[in-house]
Protein backbone atom coordinates (compact mmCIF):
# COMPACT_ATOMS: atom_id res chain seq x y z
CA UNK A 1 0.00 0.00 0.00
CA UNK A 2 3.00 2.61 0.32
CA UNK A 3 3.29 2.33 -3.22
CA UNK A 4 0.01 3.32 -3.53
CA UNK A 5 0.29 6.49 -1.81
CA UNK A 6 3.50 7.12 -2.99
CA UNK A 7 1.54 8.16 -6.12
CA UNK A 8 -1.41 9.42 -4.96
CA UNK A 9 0.60 12.02 -2.76
CA UNK A 10 2.92 12.86 -5.90
CA UNK A 11 0.24 13.24 -7.95
CA UNK A 12 -2.71 15.31 -5.48
CA UNK A 13 -4.01 17.69 -6.64
CA UNK A 14 -3.69 20.88 -3.65
CA UNK A 15 -1.99 23.34 -5.21
CA UNK A 16 -5.25 24.53 -6.88
CA UNK A 17 -6.11 26.15 -3.52
CA UNK A 18 -2.83 25.00 -1.44
CA UNK A 19 0.20 26.79 -1.29
CA UNK A 20 4.07 25.19 -0.28
CA UNK A 21 4.21 26.42 3.15
CA UNK A 22 7.54 27.78 4.17
CA UNK A 23 9.51 25.52 6.58
CA UNK A 24 11.03 27.78 8.73
CA UNK A 25 13.85 27.57 11.69
CA UNK A 26 12.85 28.47 15.22
CA UNK A 27 16.18 30.39 16.33
CA UNK A 28 14.85 31.03 19.76
CA UNK A 29 13.46 27.56 20.80
CA UNK A 30 16.24 25.87 18.85
CA UNK A 31 18.84 27.60 21.02
CA UNK A 32 17.02 26.56 24.26
CA UNK A 33 16.05 23.02 23.08
CA UNK A 34 19.91 22.68 21.73
CA UNK A 35 18.54 21.04 18.75
CA UNK A 36 17.49 22.71 15.15
CA UNK A 37 13.82 23.01 15.84
CA UNK A 38 11.56 23.57 12.24
CA UNK A 39 8.33 24.55 11.94
CA UNK A 40 6.42 23.63 8.79
CA UNK A 41 3.77 26.86 8.77
CA UNK A 42 0.32 24.99 7.52
CA UNK A 43 -0.80 28.06 9.89
CA UNK A 44 -0.26 30.16 6.51
CA UNK A 45 -2.61 28.14 4.22
CA UNK A 46 -5.49 30.31 3.46
CA UNK A 47 -7.85 29.12 5.53
CA UNK A 48 -5.23 28.92 8.46
CA UNK A 49 -4.84 25.21 8.41
CA UNK A 50 -3.54 22.05 6.61
CA UNK A 51 -7.07 20.74 5.95
CA UNK A 52 -7.96 22.05 2.76
CA UNK A 53 -5.22 19.73 1.14
CA UNK A 54 -6.83 16.80 2.07
CA UNK A 55 -10.52 18.19 1.18
CA UNK A 56 -10.02 19.80 -1.89
CA UNK A 57 -8.31 16.94 -3.63
CA UNK A 58 -11.44 14.50 -2.01
CA UNK A 59 -13.63 16.96 -3.66
CA UNK A 60 -11.21 17.34 -6.64
CA UNK A 61 -11.58 13.76 -7.62
CA UNK A 62 -15.37 13.20 -7.38
CA UNK A 63 -17.52 12.99 -10.54
CA UNK A 64 -19.37 15.79 -12.24
CA UNK A 65 -22.52 14.33 -10.88
CA UNK A 66 -21.44 14.04 -7.23
CA UNK A 67 -20.36 17.65 -7.20
CA UNK A 68 -23.75 19.24 -9.20
CA UNK A 69 -25.12 17.15 -5.54
CA UNK A 70 -23.09 18.38 -3.33
CA UNK A 71 -21.05 17.53 -0.40
CA UNK A 72 -21.34 17.30 3.40
CA UNK A 73 -19.09 16.89 5.78
CA UNK A 74 -18.33 16.78 9.87
CA UNK A 75 -15.49 18.67 11.40
CA UNK A 76 -14.60 20.48 14.74
CA UNK A 77 -13.53 24.02 12.69
CA UNK A 78 -10.21 23.08 10.17
CA UNK A 79 -11.70 20.98 7.54
CA UNK A 80 -14.96 22.28 7.40
CA UNK A 81 -13.26 25.33 6.25
CA UNK A 82 -11.52 23.37 3.96
CA UNK A 83 -14.65 21.80 2.75
CA UNK A 84 -15.92 25.30 2.10
CA UNK A 85 -12.86 26.95 0.65
CA UNK A 86 -13.13 23.65 -1.95
CA UNK A 87 -16.77 23.87 -2.53
CA UNK A 88 -16.33 27.64 -3.67
CA UNK A 89 -13.73 27.17 -5.87
CA UNK A 90 -15.87 23.75 -7.58
CA UNK A 91 -19.14 25.60 -7.51
CA UNK A 92 -20.87 23.30 -5.62
CA UNK A 93 -23.04 22.86 -2.47
CA UNK A 94 -21.28 22.32 1.09
CA UNK A 95 -23.50 21.36 4.38
CA UNK A 96 -21.00 21.73 7.20
CA UNK A 97 -21.82 19.72 10.59
CA UNK A 98 -20.19 21.05 13.80
CA UNK A 99 -20.11 20.67 17.23
CA UNK A 100 -21.94 22.94 19.33
CA UNK A 101 -18.44 23.74 21.37
CA UNK A 102 -16.75 24.60 17.81
CA UNK A 103 -15.19 28.07 18.48
CA UNK A 104 -17.37 31.14 16.88
CA UNK A 105 -14.15 31.92 14.88
CA UNK A 106 -14.67 28.54 12.97
CA UNK A 107 -17.92 29.18 12.39
CA UNK A 108 -17.69 32.39 11.13
CA UNK A 109 -15.18 31.69 8.74
CA UNK A 110 -17.38 28.68 7.32
CA UNK A 111 -20.67 30.97 6.50
CA UNK A 112 -17.88 33.69 5.09
CA UNK A 113 -17.32 30.89 2.51
CA UNK A 114 -20.41 29.72 1.52
CA UNK A 115 -20.69 26.88 3.58
CA UNK A 116 -24.25 25.73 5.32
CA UNK A 117 -23.67 25.27 9.07
CA UNK A 118 -25.41 22.85 10.99
CA UNK A 119 -24.32 22.84 14.86
CA UNK A 120 -24.93 19.28 16.56
CA UNK A 121 -23.72 17.10 19.94
CA UNK A 122 -20.83 17.90 21.76
CA UNK A 123 -17.57 16.30 19.82
CA UNK A 124 -16.42 15.30 16.48
CA UNK A 125 -18.23 12.36 16.58
CA UNK A 126 -21.04 13.12 17.97
CA UNK A 127 -21.03 15.40 14.64
CA UNK A 128 -19.96 12.77 12.23
CA UNK A 129 -23.05 10.77 13.10
CA UNK A 130 -25.25 13.07 12.15
CA UNK A 131 -23.98 14.08 8.88
CA UNK A 132 -24.41 9.92 8.05
CA UNK A 133 -28.09 10.85 8.86
CA UNK A 134 -27.90 14.05 7.03
CA UNK A 135 -25.99 12.53 4.29
CA UNK A 136 -28.63 10.25 3.27
CA UNK A 137 -31.44 12.15 3.35
CA UNK A 138 -30.02 14.92 1.68
CA UNK A 139 -28.14 12.55 -0.82
CA UNK A 140 -25.09 14.57 -0.89
CA UNK A 141 -21.35 13.36 -1.18
CA UNK A 142 -19.28 12.76 2.53
CA UNK A 143 -16.08 13.83 2.71
CA UNK A 144 -14.36 12.26 5.67
CA UNK A 145 -12.22 14.77 7.31
CA UNK A 146 -9.57 11.99 7.76
CA UNK A 147 -10.40 8.17 6.76
CA UNK A 148 -10.18 8.54 3.23
CA UNK A 149 -7.25 7.62 1.05
CA UNK A 150 -7.42 10.65 -0.91
CA UNK A 151 -7.44 13.10 2.32
CA UNK A 152 -4.55 11.42 3.53
CA UNK A 153 -2.67 11.31 0.20
CA UNK A 154 -3.28 15.36 0.14
CA UNK A 155 -2.20 15.57 3.79
CA UNK A 156 0.85 14.00 2.57
CA UNK A 157 1.60 16.40 0.24
CA UNK A 158 3.43 18.29 3.46
CA UNK A 159 6.24 15.60 3.88
CA UNK A 160 6.84 15.79 -0.02
CA UNK A 161 7.81 19.15 0.47
CA UNK A 162 9.73 19.03 3.85
CA UNK A 163 11.84 16.62 2.45
CA UNK A 164 12.34 18.83 -1.00
CA UNK A 165 12.82 22.31 1.42
CA UNK A 166 15.69 19.81 3.72
CA UNK A 167 17.41 17.64 1.76
CA UNK A 168 20.29 17.28 4.85
CA UNK A 169 19.33 14.79 7.45
CA UNK A 170 16.44 15.06 9.57
CA UNK A 171 16.35 13.29 13.30
CA UNK A 172 12.39 13.08 13.56
CA UNK A 173 9.21 14.77 11.85
CA UNK A 174 6.58 15.60 15.04
CA UNK A 175 2.46 15.46 14.00
CA UNK A 176 -0.32 16.36 15.94
CA UNK A 177 -3.15 13.38 16.04
CA UNK A 178 -7.03 13.64 15.85
CA UNK A 179 -8.15 11.21 13.67
CA UNK A 180 -5.22 10.10 12.00
CA UNK A 181 -5.55 11.26 8.25
CA UNK A 182 -2.17 13.76 8.84
CA UNK A 183 0.45 11.44 10.40
CA UNK A 184 -1.40 9.02 8.44
CA UNK A 185 -0.32 11.07 4.97
CA UNK A 186 3.06 11.76 6.42
CA UNK A 187 4.15 8.88 7.64
CA UNK A 188 3.36 7.05 4.19
CA UNK A 189 5.62 9.36 2.33
CA UNK A 190 8.28 9.43 4.67
CA UNK A 191 8.67 6.05 5.07
CA UNK A 192 8.86 5.20 1.50
CA UNK A 193 11.07 7.88 0.45
CA UNK A 194 13.00 8.85 3.62
CA UNK A 195 12.75 5.32 6.14
CA UNK A 196 15.32 6.54 8.72
CA UNK A 197 13.45 9.82 9.64
CA UNK A 198 11.32 9.10 12.86
CA UNK A 199 7.88 10.12 12.67
CA UNK A 200 6.49 10.80 15.94
CA UNK A 201 2.73 11.76 16.81
CA UNK A 202 1.58 14.07 20.04
CA UNK A 203 -1.84 13.76 21.48
CA UNK A 204 -3.50 15.30 24.73
CA UNK A 205 -3.49 12.96 27.26
CA UNK A 206 -7.56 13.49 27.48
CA UNK A 207 -7.95 13.00 23.38
CA UNK A 208 -5.07 9.74 23.28
CA UNK A 209 -7.52 7.24 21.31
CA UNK A 210 -4.62 6.54 18.45
CA UNK A 211 -2.48 5.88 21.83
CA UNK A 212 -4.07 3.69 23.02
CA UNK A 213 -5.65 2.16 19.91
CA UNK A 214 -2.27 1.05 18.92
CA UNK A 215 -1.16 -0.03 22.55
CA UNK A 216 -4.63 -2.39 22.25
CA UNK A 217 -3.73 -3.66 18.48
CA UNK A 218 -7.12 -2.25 17.59
CA UNK A 219 -9.14 0.61 17.55
CA UNK A 220 -10.51 1.96 21.11
CA UNK A 221 -13.26 4.48 21.49
CA UNK A 222 -13.01 6.84 24.45
CA UNK A 223 -15.60 7.56 25.69
CA UNK A 224 -15.18 11.12 26.32
CA UNK A 225 -12.37 13.59 25.08
CA UNK A 226 -10.76 16.69 26.84
CA UNK A 227 -12.14 19.75 23.94
CA UNK A 228 -8.72 22.39 24.80
CA UNK A 229 -7.57 20.95 21.66
CA UNK A 230 -10.63 21.12 19.98
CA UNK A 231 -8.65 20.16 16.55
CA UNK A 232 -7.72 16.59 17.58
CA UNK A 233 -10.70 15.75 19.99
CA UNK A 234 -11.51 12.74 18.57
CA UNK A 235 -13.06 9.68 19.99
CA UNK A 236 -12.19 6.86 17.56
CA UNK A 237 -9.71 7.31 14.65
CA UNK A 238 -10.08 5.71 11.59
CA UNK A 239 -9.47 2.85 10.19
CA UNK A 240 -7.42 3.41 7.01
CA UNK A 241 -5.49 5.91 9.15
CA UNK A 242 -4.81 3.46 12.05
CA UNK A 243 -3.81 0.82 9.83
CA UNK A 244 -1.05 3.61 8.63
CA UNK A 245 0.52 4.54 11.73
CA UNK A 246 0.45 1.05 13.28
CA UNK A 247 2.65 0.57 10.72
CA UNK A 248 4.78 3.61 10.19
CA UNK A 249 4.29 5.61 13.14
CA UNK A 250 7.53 5.47 15.54
CA UNK A 251 6.26 6.36 18.73
CA UNK A 252 3.73 8.75 20.00
CA UNK A 253 3.97 11.43 22.94
CA UNK A 254 1.51 12.40 25.40
CA UNK A 255 1.44 16.02 26.40
CA UNK A 256 -1.10 18.25 28.99
CA UNK A 257 -2.64 21.20 28.74
CA UNK A 258 0.03 23.20 30.00
CA UNK A 259 2.81 21.93 27.93
CA UNK A 260 0.55 23.12 24.96
CA UNK A 261 0.17 26.39 26.01
CA UNK A 262 3.75 26.95 26.64
CA UNK A 263 4.25 25.80 22.64
CA UNK A 264 1.84 28.20 21.81
CA UNK A 265 4.14 31.10 23.64
CA UNK A 266 7.45 29.25 22.09
CA UNK A 267 6.02 29.84 18.24
CA UNK A 268 5.04 33.07 19.16
CA UNK A 269 8.52 34.11 20.13
CA UNK A 270 9.96 32.92 17.66
CA UNK A 271 7.26 34.01 14.35
CA UNK A 272 4.61 36.63 15.92
CA UNK A 273 1.86 34.45 15.44
CA UNK A 274 -0.20 32.39 17.35
CA UNK A 275 -1.37 29.07 16.35
CA UNK A 276 -4.01 27.05 17.93
CA UNK A 277 -3.85 23.93 20.68
CA UNK A 278 -3.93 21.31 18.04
CA UNK A 279 -1.67 23.45 15.83
CA UNK A 280 0.82 23.73 18.86
CA UNK A 281 1.13 19.70 19.90
CA UNK A 282 3.52 18.63 17.17
CA UNK A 283 5.95 21.07 19.31
CA UNK A 284 4.99 20.58 22.54
CA UNK A 285 5.78 16.69 21.46
CA UNK A 286 9.03 17.90 20.27
CA UNK A 287 10.40 19.62 23.66
CA UNK A 288 8.93 16.75 25.44
CA UNK A 289 11.02 14.28 23.48
CA UNK A 290 14.11 16.58 24.04
CA UNK A 291 13.48 17.21 27.48
CA UNK A 292 13.00 13.01 27.72
CA UNK A 293 15.99 12.27 26.28
CA UNK A 294 18.05 14.31 29.18
CA UNK A 295 16.91 11.92 31.70
CA UNK A 296 18.91 9.25 29.73
CA UNK A 297 22.65 8.37 28.70
CA UNK A 298 22.07 9.56 25.12
CA UNK A 299 20.40 13.05 24.96
CA UNK A 300 18.94 14.46 22.01
CA UNK A 301 21.16 17.13 21.04
CA UNK A 302 22.34 18.78 17.64
CA UNK A 303 19.77 16.79 15.87
CA UNK A 304 17.04 18.84 13.32
CA UNK A 305 13.48 18.58 14.48
CA UNK A 306 10.60 19.25 12.47
CA UNK A 307 7.30 20.36 13.80
CA UNK A 308 4.00 20.49 12.35
CA UNK A 309 2.34 23.64 13.26
CA UNK A 310 -0.71 22.61 11.33
CA UNK A 311 -3.44 25.34 12.02
CA UNK A 312 -4.29 29.19 13.76
CA UNK A 313 -7.50 29.18 14.29
CA UNK A 314 -7.65 30.60 17.52
CA UNK A 315 -10.32 31.35 19.57
CA UNK A 316 -9.45 35.10 20.96
CA UNK A 317 -10.81 34.75 24.50
CA UNK A 318 -8.46 31.36 25.09
CA UNK A 319 -5.94 33.43 24.84
CA UNK A 320 -6.44 34.33 28.73
CA UNK A 321 -5.77 30.78 30.03
CA UNK A 322 -3.04 30.47 27.61
CA UNK A 323 -1.28 33.07 28.97
CA UNK A 324 -2.18 31.79 32.76
CA UNK A 325 -0.86 28.20 32.19
CA UNK A 326 1.87 28.50 29.65
CA UNK A 327 4.43 29.73 32.39
CA UNK A 328 3.70 26.50 34.18
CA UNK A 329 3.87 24.39 31.43
CA UNK A 330 7.02 25.60 30.63
CA UNK A 331 8.46 25.11 34.00
CA UNK A 332 8.64 28.80 34.44
CA UNK A 333 6.32 29.53 37.47
CA UNK A 334 6.17 26.83 40.61
CA UNK A 335 3.16 27.21 43.00
CA UNK A 336 3.47 26.12 46.43
CA UNK A 337 0.80 26.41 49.36
CA UNK A 338 3.26 27.45 52.56
CA UNK A 339 2.51 26.95 56.16
CA UNK A 340 3.67 30.22 58.29
CA UNK A 341 3.43 30.31 61.65
CA UNK A 342 0.88 33.45 62.72
CA UNK A 343 3.61 35.64 64.48
CA UNK A 344 5.58 39.02 63.69
CA UNK A 345 8.52 38.14 61.23
CA UNK A 346 6.58 35.22 59.31
CA UNK A 347 6.37 36.64 56.25
CA UNK A 348 9.52 38.52 56.19
CA UNK A 349 11.58 35.42 56.60
CA UNK A 350 9.33 33.54 53.63
CA UNK A 351 10.43 36.54 51.69
CA UNK A 352 13.27 35.90 52.12
CA UNK A 353 13.57 32.36 51.27
CA UNK A 354 12.42 33.20 48.27
CA UNK A 355 15.58 35.28 47.41
CA UNK A 356 15.64 36.99 44.20
CA UNK A 357 12.83 34.43 42.50
CA UNK A 358 9.96 36.59 41.01
CA UNK A 359 6.72 36.18 43.06
CA UNK A 360 3.89 35.86 40.28
CA UNK A 361 1.20 35.04 42.92
CA UNK A 362 0.62 35.92 46.89
CA UNK A 363 -2.68 34.91 48.62
CA UNK A 364 -3.30 35.27 52.48
CA UNK A 365 -6.11 35.70 54.44
CA UNK A 366 -6.03 35.45 58.37
CA UNK A 367 -7.74 32.24 59.43
CA UNK A 368 -6.38 30.98 62.54
CA UNK A 369 -4.67 32.24 65.52
CA UNK A 370 -1.39 29.94 65.33
CA UNK A 371 -0.61 29.17 61.31
CA UNK A 372 -1.49 31.10 57.96
CA UNK A 373 -1.68 29.17 55.04
CA UNK A 374 0.09 31.41 52.19
CA UNK A 375 -0.63 30.36 48.24
CA UNK A 376 2.44 32.00 46.52
CA UNK A 377 3.75 32.07 42.99
CA UNK A 378 7.22 31.49 42.01
CA UNK A 379 8.99 31.97 39.06
CA UNK A 380 11.39 29.15 38.02
CA UNK A 381 14.14 29.04 35.66
CA UNK A 382 13.76 25.21 34.89
CA UNK A 383 11.83 22.26 36.10
CA UNK A 384 13.67 20.78 38.74
CA UNK A 385 13.71 23.99 40.95
CA UNK A 386 10.65 23.97 41.99
CA UNK A 387 11.75 20.84 43.91
CA UNK A 388 14.74 22.66 45.30
CA UNK A 389 11.88 25.56 46.57
CA UNK A 390 10.07 23.33 48.62
CA UNK A 391 12.81 21.23 50.48
CA UNK A 392 14.24 24.59 50.82
CA UNK A 393 11.24 25.89 52.55
CA UNK A 394 10.53 22.45 54.89
CA UNK A 395 14.61 23.12 55.65
CA UNK A 396 13.53 26.36 57.24
CA UNK A 397 10.58 25.14 59.24
CA UNK A 398 7.98 26.18 56.48
CA UNK A 399 5.31 23.04 55.99
CA UNK A 400 5.23 22.70 52.31
CA UNK A 401 2.83 21.76 49.52
CA UNK A 402 4.18 21.91 46.03
CA UNK A 403 1.10 22.63 43.63
CA UNK A 404 2.76 22.86 40.49
CA UNK A 405 0.96 20.12 38.92
CA UNK A 406 -2.33 20.22 40.81
CA UNK A 407 -5.38 21.40 38.70
CA UNK A 408 -7.98 22.07 41.61
CA UNK A 409 -4.86 24.64 42.40
CA UNK A 410 -4.38 26.25 39.18
CA UNK A 411 -7.94 26.21 38.03
CA UNK A 412 -10.20 27.28 41.27
CA UNK A 413 -7.93 27.77 44.70
CA UNK A 414 -6.09 30.48 43.15
CA UNK A 415 -8.89 32.46 42.74
CA UNK A 416 -10.38 31.36 45.74
CA UNK A 417 -8.28 31.82 48.74
CA UNK A 418 -9.98 33.90 51.85
CA UNK A 419 -10.50 31.45 54.54
CA UNK A 420 -12.57 28.93 55.78
CA UNK A 421 -16.23 28.61 57.06
CA UNK A 422 -17.91 27.24 60.35
CA UNK A 423 -21.00 26.93 58.07
CA UNK A 424 -19.24 24.38 55.78
CA UNK A 425 -19.87 21.40 57.88
CA UNK A 426 -19.75 18.14 56.11
CA UNK A 427 -18.85 19.62 52.67
CA UNK A 428 -18.49 17.68 49.88
CA UNK A 429 -15.97 19.26 47.31
CA UNK A 430 -16.34 18.23 43.38
CA UNK A 431 -14.70 19.51 40.25
CA UNK A 432 -16.64 19.23 37.14
CA UNK A 433 -15.97 19.78 33.97
CA UNK A 434 -18.40 20.37 30.80
CA UNK A 435 -18.95 21.68 26.95
CA UNK A 436 -18.87 25.83 27.42
CA UNK A 437 -22.27 26.56 25.37
CA UNK A 438 -24.69 29.25 25.91
CA UNK A 439 -26.82 27.87 28.85
CA UNK A 440 -24.65 25.02 29.81
CA UNK A 441 -24.08 26.39 33.61
CA UNK A 442 -27.70 26.98 34.09
CA UNK A 443 -28.38 23.81 33.01
CA UNK A 444 -25.90 21.96 35.17
CA UNK A 445 -27.59 23.79 38.03
CA UNK A 446 -30.74 23.03 37.43
CA UNK A 447 -29.60 19.07 37.25
CA UNK A 448 -28.82 19.25 40.57
CA UNK A 449 -31.86 18.43 43.81
CA UNK A 450 -33.04 21.91 45.22
CA UNK A 451 -32.13 20.29 48.63
CA UNK A 452 -28.55 19.99 48.50
CA UNK A 453 -27.05 23.42 49.71
CA UNK A 454 -24.44 24.89 48.03
CA UNK A 455 -21.57 26.03 50.15
CA UNK A 456 -19.15 26.60 47.84
CA UNK A 457 -18.72 27.64 43.95
CA UNK A 458 -16.39 29.04 41.43
CA UNK A 459 -16.42 29.66 37.72
CA UNK A 460 -14.23 31.92 35.91
CA UNK A 461 -14.78 31.79 31.59
CA UNK A 462 -10.87 30.79 30.09
CA UNK A 463 -11.97 31.41 26.78
CA UNK A 464 -11.90 27.59 26.31
CA UNK A 465 -14.33 25.19 24.63
CA UNK A 466 -14.32 23.33 28.22
CA UNK A 467 -16.39 25.04 31.45
CA UNK A 468 -14.73 24.29 34.58
CA UNK A 469 -16.40 24.89 38.05
CA UNK A 470 -15.83 23.64 41.73
CA UNK A 471 -18.47 23.41 43.71
CA UNK A 472 -19.25 22.48 47.58
CA UNK A 473 -22.23 20.74 48.59
CA UNK A 474 -24.39 19.55 51.67
CA UNK A 475 -25.81 16.97 51.00
CA UNK A 476 -28.39 15.25 53.61
CA UNK A 477 -27.16 11.52 54.19
CA UNK A 478 -30.30 10.40 53.18
CA UNK A 479 -30.08 11.89 49.90
CA UNK A 480 -26.77 10.59 49.04
CA UNK A 481 -27.87 7.43 47.07
CA UNK A 482 -29.53 10.23 44.64
CA UNK A 483 -26.40 12.28 44.58
CA UNK A 484 -24.35 9.35 43.42
CA UNK A 485 -27.13 8.87 40.96
CA UNK A 486 -26.53 12.43 39.71
CA UNK A 487 -23.03 11.63 39.33
CA UNK A 488 -23.32 8.60 37.11
CA UNK A 489 -25.92 9.97 34.97
CA UNK A 490 -24.61 13.63 34.51
CA UNK A 491 -22.32 12.85 31.54
CA UNK A 492 -19.59 15.29 32.13
CA UNK A 493 -16.45 14.47 33.67
CA UNK A 494 -15.51 15.03 37.77
CA UNK A 495 -13.86 14.73 39.93
CA UNK A 496 -13.97 14.26 44.11
CA UNK A 497 -11.72 17.10 45.53
CA UNK A 498 -12.79 16.57 49.15
CA UNK A 499 -9.50 15.19 50.19
CA UNK A 500 -7.51 17.16 48.74
CA UNK A 501 -4.60 18.70 51.12
CA UNK A 502 -5.14 21.96 49.45
CA UNK A 503 -8.46 22.15 50.00
CA UNK A 504 -8.34 21.44 53.60
CA UNK A 505 -5.59 24.00 53.86
CA UNK A 506 -7.24 26.96 51.92
CA UNK A 507 -10.86 26.24 52.09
Amino acid sequence: MTTDYLKKILTARVYDVAIESPLDLAPTLSARMQNRIYFKREDMQSVFSFKLRGAYNKMANLAPAQIRRGVICASAGNHAQGVALSAARLGCRAVIVMPTTTPQVKIDAVNSRGGEVVLFGDSYTDAYQHALTLEKKLKLTFVHPFDDPDVIAGQGTIAMEILRQHSAPIHAIFVAIGGGGLIAGIAAYVKAVRPEIKVIGVQTADSDAMARSIAAGRRVTLSDVGLFSDGTAVKLVGEETFRLAKQYVDEIIIVDTDAVCAAIKDVFQDTRSILEPAGALAVAGAKEYVERSRLTKKPIKNETLVTIACGANMNFDRLRLVAERAEVGEAREAVFAVTIPEQRGSFKRLCQLIGPHGVTEFNYRINDEKVAHVFVGIQIANRDESGKISRDFEKHGFRTLDLTHDELAKLHIRHLVGGKSALAENEMVYRFEFPERPGALMRFLDSMAPGWNISLFHYRSQGGDVGRILVGLQVPKKEMKAFRLFLANLGHRYWDETDNPVYKLFL
